[in-house]
């Protein structure tokens, strides 16, 4: 049994420069094991709240010294002696222990940080990958071998995931240069992760010469690896992803479709979108909503996150009622990985698939009871990763150990992000046909998806 002996933490820094925890564990006979947290720029206000020091003389206030103590306090007299194969047991006694409902006391980053690690102690006292290891959590809470027809195939056994990859960033990723966060394609047609990312990459560069070829010099990138380009409009974007992958061989939508991170809830104000990217122009939900749908038809859109913000249910409501049926709707700031409030979506009908963050919720077991709920009731998981992110590398094990079939990680210019894609790649070669890549069958399901590559041309 891996009984943990010694918990320790330290403050580290993720992608930004920013301080964050980093926990490490070790068990009785074993050595030590560690995981690191994300943190994100553009978060939702449901989400578990990561400890700060807020002193102003250091660090701007973003250190984490404080969350480091409480590991190394509070949270290392609770947990030693505990079975850290135990992971309902363990992350509930956190929970318990903080006694918050967002876990504002001890700080999620603490939480998080401490319930990772602790698998990964796990993992190594018997021998097995992190993969195995998450897989063994997995089936505690497994989904039945008959889920909703649209989800099929997804969470039933270990799988190589679909990939949801940034081109051009916007929003609070990119210095607010566009309304729109994140503009990303999925490599649906491919048959393989491999080649799914090999189309990327390519599309990637191309992205990157389309842009310099209309004046775009010197292009910098987002803090998730997009191309950041001050663009006439949102629209803009789009007509430059379909140019780059028709650049390259591939048909927009067959092969390669497009993914919009809205990221609503961030130009939201008084009841009122307000995009300063064109001109300041203020859209009520429904406008909102026909600016999405006449870009569907136009464009080959498959997923669409935070298409409205956190607080509007009403406009989810006519979002979902619109699109539901021929889109991925994504709750991101809507859902925070929270289940009871996938719970509340599901009720009203909003939506049709949760982003999961594991620091949205602040432990692992948590982060899995939201992906089992999402599957038994038809939602797609998209296994996401953060804008501040580390070489952490706990997202690719997991979203294969659960097959959960799409990951969300940001752009490929980024080494924080490679971590995870070249993880991607040993796992498809060390597993081979124990994990099977489904791509983008995941979405046979979906009715009049413009995926025919009949899209309309880019904006000079």
């Amino acid at each position: 049994m891996p009984i943990i002996e010694r918990v320790h933490a330290r403050e580290v820094f993720d992608s930004r420069g920013k301080p964050t925890v980093e926990v490490e564990i070790t068990c009785r006979g074993g050595k030590p094991s560690r995981a690191i947290v994300p943190s994100g720029a553009s978060t939702g206000r449901f989400e578990a709240v990561e400890l700060r020091d807020g002193d102003a003389k250091r660090l701007r206030g973003t250190g984490v010294r404080q969350a480091v103590a409480n590991v190394c306090g509070e949270i290392a007299d609770a947990v030693r002696g505990m079975d850290a194969n135990d992971q309902e047991g363990l992350d509930t006694r956190l929970c318990e222990l903080d006694g918050t409902p967002n876990k504002g006391r001890l700080g999620a980053n603490a939480i998080l940080g401490t319930s990772l690690a602790a698998a990964y102690a796990a993992a190594d006292e018997k021998g097995i990958s992190a993969v195995r290891q998450f897989s063994q959590i997995w089936d505690r809470l497994r989904p039945s071998k008959s889920p909703p027809a649209n989800t099929a195939g997804i969470g039933l056994e270990p799988g190589l995931p679909l990939p949801m990859v940034n081109m051009i960033s916007g929003g609070l990723h990119a210095g607010g240069n566009l309304d729109f966060q994140d503009y990303l394609i999925l490599p649906v047609g491919a048959t393989s992760y491999r080649q799914a990312f090999e189309w990327i990459v390519s599309v990637y560069w191309q992205v990157g010469t389309e842009l310099s070829a209309v004046g775009f010099e010197g292009l910098l990138v987002g803090d998730e690896g997009g191309f950041g380009p001050k663009l006439a409009s949102n629209e803009q974007a789009l007509g430059f992803v379909v140019r780059a992958i028709e650049a390259v061989g591939l048909v927009p939508g067959a092969d390669v479709a497009i993914g919009l991170d809205v990221a609503s809830t961030h130009f939201f104000s008084d009841g009122a979108y307000r995009l300063a990217a064109t001109g300041g122009q203020q859209l009520s939900s429904a406008e909102v909503t026909d600016l999405l749908e006449s870009w569907c038809d136009r464009f080959p859109i498959l997923s669409i996150e935070d298409g409205l913000a956190e607080d509007d249910w009403d406009g989810w409501k006519l979002l979902t009622e619109r699109l539901g049926r021929r889109v991925q709707l994504i709750g991101d700031d809507l859902f925070v990985t929270n289940e009871s409030r996938l719970r509340e979506g599901i009720e009203r009908g909003v939506g049709n698939s949760v982003l999961i963050k594991l620091n949205q919720i602040g432990t692992l077991w948590e982060t899995l009871q939201t992906m089992r709920l999402a599957i038994d009731n038809g939602y797609w998981p998209v296994v996401s990763a953060r804008s501040g992110e580390t070489e952490d590398t706990t997202i690719a094990d997991l979203v294969v150990a659960t097959g959960a079939g799409q990951l969300k990680v940001g752009s490929v210019a980024r080494s924080e992000r490679l971590a995870k894609y070249n993880q991607l790649l040993r796992l498809e070669e060390q597993l081979g046909p124990d994990a099977e890549f489904l791509g983008g069958s995941i979405f046979a399901t979906l009715q009049d998806c413009n995926l025919s590559g009949d899209s309309a041309k880019p904006l000079e």
